[in-house]
């Protein structure tokens, strides 16, 4: 496990969010990097102690890389605004990241800098090394799970955000040699994959297959798409409204059969998968992810543990 310290508003809410985050193991709640030795949190209103509050997350990093957790970090928050987040003004809501690894710091500047390139006012997160944390007082821990009603600066659309953001690393799969995909898969299989083609409609096998679980790319493994994002679309094939993450899909302009239409391909197999429309369900976005099943393997809710996608099941409840 790694962890994080991280200063966003009011912790109460920014506990809540990190903690919602797939590979997010443990949150606590405190005071850092202040002036005093173990504050109250009365002290640290209105004292002026110059302590922030802070949500210390503790995640694992095979699963979630810092720079995946560092985005949805900012995109909780105003990170230009200085002392304020939401309703709440003063030191202690400054916005900060506290970092405890010292390889952890360029990674950080790295983020910080891209982040910077979206705004014209300069960042206002403050950067340091962690150099004390005192854990708030228990009333003040997991307080909107005690609490469902307590008030909170960031929006539920930014919950359910985080909830359903998952961070795919291409580097746990591999793309296997063509020789290989000729004997594994089947002559459907790898005509669809590697040479574009397009099984026939309502004759494939998850057409009309809503079980629940996870879509994985049938060369490397993958993780592409999940049962809850599937959809009855009339097509033939099975239709997803998005795709289990952004980057795992890449999408290009495919010219073929005198039309226009945008084909959708696996990242690290860079299988061919199907194409992308814009004739989806609006309420989930408007877009219909049209999807080979020769391009699929399926995998149940039941056994995403024992293959090594349990980290993805937070997307299933």
């Amino acid at each position: 496990m790694a962890e994080i310290y991280l200063a966003g508003g009011c912790f109460w809410g920014m506990e809540k969010y990190l903690a919602s985050v797939s590979g997010v193991e443990s949150t606590q709640v405190g005071y850092a990097n202040g002036r005093t030795e173990n504050p109250t949190y009365e002290e640290v209103c209105r004292n002026n102690t110059g302590h922030a509050e802070t949500v210390r997350a503790v995640y694992d990093p095979r699963v979630l890389p810092l720079e995946f957790l560092l985005n949805l970090f900012y995109d909780a928050i105003d990170p230009t605004s200085l002392n304020r987040q939401g309703g709440d003004v003063g030191t202690q809501y400054r916005t900060g990241i506290y970092y405890v690894d010292e390889h952890d710091r360029p990674v950080i500047e790295r983020s910080l800098a891209d982040l910077q390139k979206h705004y014209q006012k300069p960042l206002a997160i403050e950067l340091k090394l962690l150099d004390q944390f005192y854990p708030a007082e228990d009333y003040h821990q997991s307080y909107l799970d005690k609490n469902p009603g307590g008030y909170c600066h960031i929006g539920a659309d930014k919950f359910r955000k985080a909830r359903c953001a998952v961070a795919v690393r291409p580097e746990n799969y591999q793309a296997p040699d063509p020789e290989s995909l000729r004997r594994t898969l089947t002559e459907t299989q790898y005509r669809v994959t590697q040479e574009n083609a397009t099984e026939p409609p309502f004759q494939n096998a998850f057409w009309d297959h809503f079980q629940q679980g996870i879509y994985v790319d049938i060369t490397t493994g993958e993780p592409l798409f999940v049962s809850a994002d599937q959809f009855e679309s009339g097509c033939g094939w099975p239709s997803f409204s998005k795709p289990i993450s952004p980057e795992v899909v890449q999408e290009k302009t495919d010219r073929s059969f005198g039309m226009q239409r945008t084909e959708v391909r696996s990242r690290v197999g860079n299988a061919h998968l199907g194409h992308v429309f814009e004739d989806g369900p609006r309420e989930s976005g408007g877009l219909r992810y049209c999807i080979n099943s020769a391009a699929l393997r399926f995998i149940p809710k039941e056994e995403m543990e024992q293959e090594g996608y349990g980290y993805l099941l937070k997307l299933l409840e």
